[in-house]
């Protein structure tokens, strides 16, 4: 029986334009993006250097590119948020079924862009929603790796097979399984998350 979800927030809450970052620096005249630059991006989703180191390390590689165009590249992959996936939350929340948390590889540059987009007093009550709110960049640890969910699952005392796990990317999903958790390895482009109760994934392990 599902007592506890967790889910993600990139194209699980709000879309995302995954290429929208890459064509943005090509037409800053960034050519390719290089294995360091990738390295630089997880140490900085892990909260393991700070938004100026990060601005910096790209500067120093591309000192042609402001930090301002750097950032708007960056975060053009953070799109609109349907109202009604905020609104399912908030009510999922409310019937106080399941014990609510959202684990997301996130960073301070993209979460700082939603708070400013969204407003304060959105953002909040979308925080508020869950139990835990759980974002890379702030817990030092970034999904697949296992010990991620494992810190989730032995923080909150959770037990894998009463928990159901949302995500958009397979590799993520996997991980999760590995552990015993059930998933749905969510198609943005199909689904969305507020059929989460009609799905077949949920209806299967939640009796």
């Amino acid at each position: 029986m599902i007592k506890n979800i967790i889910f993600d927030f990139g194209d699980v809450f709000i879309n995302l334009d995954k290429l929208a970052t890459e064509k943005a620096l090509f037409g800053l005249g960034v050519n390719v993006i290089s294995n360091e630059m990738y390295d630089v991006y997880y140490q900085y989703e892990q909260g393991r250097i700070s938004t100026k180191n990060f601005i910096d390390r790209f500067k120093k590689l591309y000192p042609n590119i402001s930090s301002k165009d750097f950032v708007d590249a960056w975060n053009a992959i953070l799109q609109d948020t349907p109202k009604h996936r905020l609104d399912f939350i908030k009510s999922l929340k409310k019937s106080n079924q399941y014990r609510l948390f959202l684990l997301s590889n996130t960073n301070d540059l993209h979460i700082s862009w939603i708070q400013k987009n969204w407003g304060e007093v959105v953002y909040n009550e979308f925080k508020n929603s869950f139990e835990q709110f759980y974002l890379s960049h702030e817990i030092g640890l970034r999904k697949p790796d296992p010990t991620i969910y494992e810190f989730v699952l032995q923080q909150n005392n959770l037990a894998a097979n009463e928990t159901f796990f949302i995500d958009d990317t397979r590799e993520n999903i996997d991980a999760a399984k590995a552990l015993g958790i059930h998933v749905w390895n969510i198609n943005p482009h199909k689904e969305d998350v507020v059929n989460l109760q009609a799905r077949k994934e949920f209806l299967k392990c939640s009796t």
